[in-house]
């Protein structure tokens, strides 16, 4: 029996959606609100989810980037309203901002979202303070994700206009991401395009897993920097972005990133952490038009292995 009292939550399939079965983007769009895979499944057998307007009653249906998903949620199977976001008086490192958006520069060991074991010290409640003076109708949202591990540039939107905004310009071909990578090897091509599919790993889902064959389209330019006796610097550009995308597709190669045990890199003494660095985004500005590029410092850290291990200067990064 369809239920009659529902709310509509509506989702724009991002890059991380496409290709990917109808079920499990629904899930991911509504995992904060403790949706389960069998309740979602359920509810497009119901035929309470539409995609680009249709009734879509198969949970296996794939999803394409920019597709428009309404689900329309039992009003008795939605949870309480999330408790607000706790603002913590904690610094952010700006590198950009206007009364559109921001770009922080992330540090390594900063978790971006409030999560079960991480409610407290992540990005957002930094946001959540600087903020507090904001207009009502504005609220901080982070478009796109790095790892807890991973240092550098981030994308902040002020409202839910400009986050959506956003999400369309990064999906575009003129935008850029670029990242720094030290890896295990001496990488023995100058450029090249890896172009493997990931998907989860059954046995532990904190890992993906690359093939020729099934998953989501993954594809990551690389550019050897240098090389040094046992470790090459690269430059990596995502075009599709995927969870663990650089870390899984390097490793594929056979080239780890240094400080990743996900991954099978080796310990590296004196480098606790995997050493990926957001270094650059490039877009266009969704409200003035205006091409925007932001860069984000090489950390420390890594500024030190990189000179440790003859990889150096950082100047032709």
């Amino acid at each position: 029996m369809i239920p009659t009292d529902v709310s509509h939550t509506h989702i724009v399939a991002d890059r991380g959606d496409a290709g990917t079965r109808l079920d499990l983007v629904v899930r991911r769009h509504l995992a904060k609100t403790g949706a389960t895979r069998t309740r979602v499944q359920r509810w497009i057998e119901l035929g309470l989810v539409t995609v680009n307007g249709v009734f879509v009653r198969r949970v296996s249906s794939r999803v394409a980037l920019g597709d428009a998903l309404a689900v329309a949620v039992p009003e008795s199977e939605r949870p309480p309203a999330r408790r607000a976001i706790e603002a913590e008086d904690v610094a952010l490192r700006v590198l950009y901002e206007d009364d559109q958006l921001l770009v922080l520069d992330k540090p390594t060991g900063v978790v971006v979202h409030p999560a079960y074991k991480n409610s407290a010290g992540t990005l957002l409640n930094a946001l959540a303070w600087r903020a507090r003076a904001w207009p009502a109708a504005e609220r901080p949202s982070i478009v796109g994700r790095l790892d807890k591990m991973t240092s550098g540039a981030v994308i902040v939107a002020r409202t839910a206009a400009v986050h959506a905004a956003l999400q369309r310009v990064l999906r575009s071909t003129e935008s850029e991401k670029e990242y720094l990578a030290v890896v295990h090897g001496r990488v023995n091509v100058a450029r090249g395009l890896i172009n493997l599919r990931l998907g989860v790993d059954p046995g532990d889902r904190r890992r993906m897993l690359t093939s020729d064959r099934t998953g989501a389209v993954s594809l990551t330019r690389f550019e050897r920097l240098s090389r040094g006796p046992a470790m090459s610097l690269l430059r990596c550009r995502l075009f599709t972005g995927r969870r663990h995308q650089i870390r899984a597709h390097l490793a594929a190669r056979g080239w780890p990133i240094v400080g990743d045990p996900v991954y099978g890199s080796v310990p590296c003494d004196g480098f606790p952490r995997q050493a990926l660095h957001a270094r650059r985004v490039a877009f266009t500005h969704p409200t003035t038009g205006e091409r925007l590029q932001v860069e984000a410092p090489v950390p420390e850290d890594m500024t030190h292995l990189i000179d440790a291990a003859g990889l150096g200067p950082l100047t032709r990064c």
